[in-house]
């Protein structure tokens, strides 16, 4: 009994998800590890099949059957388990004989989300930044000619007395300064930051208020509000901003899914908030973030375009500029933050990471 009991102890101090599964796959034993995990606990799950806890495909339960029966032990790599939540893990797990217990293994599951999401989230970073500084080159050519074109449209435009003629350089004054109003948008906020304690839900509150305004009473929403997440360092105005490019984006994408034959659901949108402790964004760890999901009810980002959305000049509406979800990742990283998008029809996520402490 005492060795089972230090068997149990040491199994329970690991920080690795560890299972025990018998030949029909009823769960034997969860340690803590697991339990977070999985999202349940041993008092819920002992006893019950692990096919009832994890959506996995047949053909991977059909495999650990196997390996209970014939004693052998084997790695899966990158596997991906669904959970009753509906939550989806990337995890890599071993299956290996549970010492002298007959028809028995230890499943060891280590979770690989958290090392994909941060590589996927360096790769993003330094597209961002290389796109970034393209902008700022190709802006630096392209205004320079432009100011040269204005300023001798300005001054042909004095030496004619014909007000034809003058029609055709008030038309070049006027589409030189459209071009560069637009190279100025492609370069996103032009000002310091004007930093000061912000409160993440006034932000999204007045947000929710603009939305209301243009929607007139034609769009639903709905909160889901985390009230722990304290105030934190930013710019209130452009982070409204920042919001406004995002839920307007999603409150098109609801109308127009509404108007199509597909539509079954109100056009909806979804605040969501929560903190995150020890959180990773890029390469630097965070003691406390916000996630801000913005969801909405449309038809979804096309896969061609859902890896691109936040390039300038990349837009999925006929008469869209392209330039505010490019605007909005510029605002966030200004705050050290992030901004993600998942999609499939019906369902348009927009996930923002803020970090909550002050940041160098």
């Amino acid at each position: 009994m005492a060795a089972a009991m230090d068997y149990k102890t040491i199994l329970d101090s690991l920080t690795t998800s560890v299972l025990i599964v018998d030949s029909n796959l009823g769960i034997r034993y969860l340690n803590p590890a697991a339990e977070n995990l999985l999202e349940t606990s041993l008092t819920r799950t002992l006893g019950t099949s692990l096919g009832q806890l994890l959506l996995e495909t047949d053909e991977a339960l059909d495999t650990l059957v196997s390996g209970i029966r014939t004693g052998q032990t084997y790695t899966r790599r990158e596997a991906e388990f669904v959970l009753l939540s509906g939550n989806r893990l990337i995890v890599d797990y071993s299956v290996s004989p549970a010492g002298q217990e007959a028809n028995q293994v230890l499943m060891e599951i280590q979770p690989r989300d958290r090392l994909l999401r941060i590589s996927r989230e360096e790769d993003m970073l330094t597209q961002q930044e290389t796109t970034r500084t393209l902008v700022r080159g190709m802006a630096h050519e392209i205004k320079n000619p432009l100011g040269g074109i204005r300023g001798a449209a300005q001054l042909l435009d004095r030496e004619l007395s014909d007000d034809g003629q003058k029609e055709y350089t008030q038309v070049i004054i006027a589409e030189a300064d459209r071009l560069r109003g637009l190279v100025d948008r492609m370069l996103g906020p032009n000002r310091a930051l004007k930093m000061a304690q912000t409160n993440i839900h006034e932000v999204l509150e007045r947000v929710r208020t603009l939305l209301e305004a243009e929607s007139r009473g034609k769009l639903m929403f709905r909160r889901d509000y985390d009230p722990s997440i304290p105030e934190f360092p930013g710019d209130k105005e452009q982070l409204i901003q920042a919001f406004l490019n995002i839920a307007r984006n999603a409150m098109e994408a609801a109308f127009e899914h509404q108007c199509s034959d597909k539509a079954t659901e109100f056009p909806t949108i979804t605040f969501r908030t929560r903190a995150l402790r020890q959180f990773t964004i890029g390469q630097k760890r965070h003691r406390l973030v916000a996630r801000i999901d913005i969801i909405d009810n449309g038809p979804g980002v096309p896969p061609e375009l859902l890896q691109n959305i936040f390039y300038p000049m990349i837009s999925g509406r006929a008469c869209g500029t392209g330039l505010g979800l490019s605007i909005t990742q510029s605002i966030i990283g200004q705050h050290h933050g992030l901004v993600e998008c998942e999609s499939e029809p019906g369902k348009t996520d927009f996930i923002i990471f803020l970090p909550l402490e002050e940041t160098a």
